[in-house]
């Protein structure tokens, strides 16, 4: 994928990977930030235009303090499809930017070709309480993300180990940003009142789950279906949280059918 610069109205700047060919889709990635390798906008790109924009705080640049609130992220959102010039693009999202693509999406329902989301935050069930992200060890992370532990530390940090000193500082440093980023929509939890305006979420809709997802639970998968009207549901097998890098191929499958 290549990497080039856009800057919104709002004159914020940041990077977007992109690839491939034909219709526009735009990729909108979770707290994690891009990994160095993505599996499943690989596969996208042999048939779509993909577009994979980082959000503010995720780059180099110092734009953390322009966005605020869940409205500043939905509304950089739409901003940034703006600065990519296309019209009612195909958006997938996961996870954080799934939180955010919904926003997105209520607000301006007509502004989207199709949404997919992939294991979206903003939902809470009291009687499926989102472990604290925030309050991980690095160590511990993969075990909530992944349904392979072992395989999916190596894809958080390019194949280093966590036992390696300066890569776990590399990643420590580099996570401490990105959840303090995120954390103006996630903390102290992932809610900020979604639920109470999904109603309004016309745009056709696909929600993926890993059935091994063991951050956000596959409980809430019913409850998107049952908030989104006439939402798609796709449960991946083998896959947890981050079930576009450990089952791409079945992941790509299912969004090709859902966008075709």
């Amino acid at each position: 994928m290549q990497t080039r610069q856009i800057t919104t109205k709002k004159g914020i700047t940041s990077a977007v990977q992109e690839a491939g060919s034909g219709a526009p889709l735009v990729y909108f990635h979770g707290a994690g930030g891009l990994l160095p390798q993505e599996p499943l906008l690989e596969r996208l790109a042999q048939r779509y235009h993909v577009y994979a924009p980082v959000w503010p705080g995720y780059g180099p640049e110092p734009t953390e303090d322009l966005v605020e609130d869940m409205l500043d992220f939905a509304l950089h959102g739409w901003d940034v499809i703006d600065a990519l010039g296309v019209d009612r693009p195909a958006v997938v999202a996961h996870s954080m930017g799934g939180m955010i693509a919904a926003e997105m999406a209520v607000l301006n329902p007509a502004g989207l070709g199709r949404l997919a989301l992939i294991a979206p935050a903003g939902l809470w069930l009291d009687s499926h309480p989102i472990p604290d992200i925030f309050a991980m060890l690095p160590f511990e992370l993969p075990g909530y993300l992944f349904a392979d532990p072992a395989a999916g530390a190596a894809m958080l940090t390019g194949g280093a180990s966590f036992a390696d000193n300066e890569a776990l500082k590399a990643f420590m440093v580099g996570n401490a940003r990105r959840l303090g980023t995120a954390g103006k929509i996630l903390f102290p939890i992932p809610n900020r009142r979604l639920s109470k305006r999904l109603y309004r979420l016309s745009t056709p809709t696909q929600v993926i789950w890993g059935e091994q997802d063991r951050l956000i639970v596959p409980a809430y998968a019913d409850e998107w279906q049952r908030l989104v009207p006439h939402a798609q549901l796709v449960r991946v097998k083998d896959a947890g949280h981050m079930a576009p890098y450990e089952q791409s191929a079945a992941v790509a499958e299912a969004l090709e059918g859902f966008f075709t």
